[in-house]
């Protein structure tokens, strides 16, 4: 019998709620409905916000202990990256269960987290508990498109759904990593700025065989290569800069003999996140151009993920703007704030007393997160925001390579041990 966090899961897997981004999805509802009717089952009230047709986030808010305590919001999201099932080894969004793993797109990325969710409050509601402070739950929709139609759309026009709340926890940090055969945790406790621009490149149409020195997928193509080959330098702030001395004290190497970049790269898998985390990059994601091969476009154009330090947007875009030259434009189309915060404080404190109750002796780092979440659309609210959705992970397997990857898969005895572990924070904090 399948465990209930996995059977959650599994049935949010089994959703497909592809969000194609600017707009395009698949629609998140039919998730928001299925996580709501769970929370209405655990006796809670829910709001049900739409940002658009089919753009469903749901919340609810679970009574604490001491409501007099600022109130901690517990967020998720339901959409996934779309996923190309001819690269897949399994249907990903069949929710397969094989080798002790859940497979499918959103088994990281956060479905899994969205599951842990329900199972923590089932087991601290249980007999009628209650948390020690109160919890605001939230399923947003659109994280995957920058949260336009989901955490943004939330705060901006229901900010009253946040009374109180001082304090966020969702994904992407409290999950293992093995290091110089030690397992410790990353907690997450920043994460970089994003800025999604489009590039453009104009040139003259003509026959494809003509001499045209104007052509718009050449020169798009300079511009492209440019930013993907710009190796941009390394740049600590306080969070990697304590990051990085815990490492070479784990991993027993000597920083003043070795950088930064090497040391993080010598702690194998683990770098999948980190390493982006000490400097900017400027990633091409998507390529449109033409329509027939004998006809020379005289437009081209290109996505391009540019993931900066909080306070380097500027200067990273006036460089972008020199390295892609005078004859391709730049249209900004979506840009959030990044977001840095101490490894320290009661709720830090609670994380890593969670985490080491379950694990005693192992170490939890802070780290910066290279991507994002929708913790940028709560600090508007002043809400400060960790990434906790923790996981025992097995040494072999690659973590950070399954966000946006294939064949997306996670432990079911990690979804067990992230099920205890967030039950206890949220049952003590």
């Amino acid at each position: 019998m399948t465990e209930d966090t996995a059977r959650i899961a599994q049935d949010l897997i089994r959703i497909d709620s592809t969000n194609y981004g600017e707009g395009r999805s698949n629609g998140e509802t039919v998730a928001a409905e299925y996580l709501g009717a769970l929370l209405e089952q655990l006796g809670l009230e829910t709001t049900y916000i739409d940002a658009a047709p089919t753009r469903t986030s749901v919340l609810a808010r679970v009574a604490g202990r001491d409501s007099s305590l600022p109130a901690l919001v517990v967020h998720g999201h339901t959409d996934v990256v779309p996923a190309d099932p001819t690269n897949w080894s399994v249907d990903p969004f069949g929710g397969d269960i094989r080798d002790g793993m859940l497979w499918g797109r959103g088994a990281v990325d956060m479905k899994n987290m969205d599951a842990m969710m329900i199972g923590a409050l089932t087991d601290i509601l249980a007999d009628g508990g209650q948390p020690r402070r109160d919890l605001i739950i939230a399923y947003f929709s659109d994280e995957e498109n920058g949260g336009v139609f989901g955490s943004h759309y939330v705060v901006d026009n229901n900010p009253e759904l946040f009374a109180g709340a001082t304090e966020a926890i969702s994904e992407v940090g409290g999950y293992s990593v093995m290091l110089n055969g030690t397992r410790a945790y990353l907690l997450q406790t920043g994460e970089k700025a994003l800025i999604w621009v489009k590039l453009t490149a104009r040139g003259t149409a003509a026959h494809g065989s003509r001499v045209i020195h104007a052509n718009a997928v050449t020169r798009l193509a300079e511009a492209v290569v440019a930013l993907g080959r710009r190796d941009w330098p390394v740049h600590l702030t306080a969070t990697t800069e304590q990051l990085v001395s815990e490492l070479a004290r784990i991993m027993e190497a000597d920083i003043t003999q070795i950088g930064p970049e090497e040391l993080v790269l010598s702690t194998g898998t683990a770098a999948g996140f980190i390493q982006a985390s000490l400097r900017t990059t400027t990633n091409p994601t998507l390529l449109n151009a033409g329509y027939k091969h004998n006809v020379i476009p005289d437009a081209a154009e290109a996505l391009v993920d540019i993931r900066c330090l909080a306070g380097e947007e500027e200067s990273v875009l006036a460089e972008v703007r020199e390295l892609i030259g005078p004859h391709v434009e730049l249209e900004i189309l979506h840009q959030d704030i990044g977001l840095e915060n101490r490894f320290e404080g009661p709720l830090v404190d609670a994380m890593v007393e969670a985490l080491q109750t379950a694990d005693p002796g192992a170490p939890v780092l802070p780290y910066l997160l290279s991507g994002g979440t929708d913790n940028k659309a709560l600090s508007k609210l002043g809400i400060t925001g960790y990434g906790f959705a923790p996981l025992q992970l097995p040494a072999e397997l690659d973590f950070p390579a399954l966000f946006h990857g294939v064949d997306e898969r996670v432990p079911l005895d990690a979804l067990v041990f992230g099920r205890r572990v967030l039950g206890d924070l949220l049952r003590n904090y």
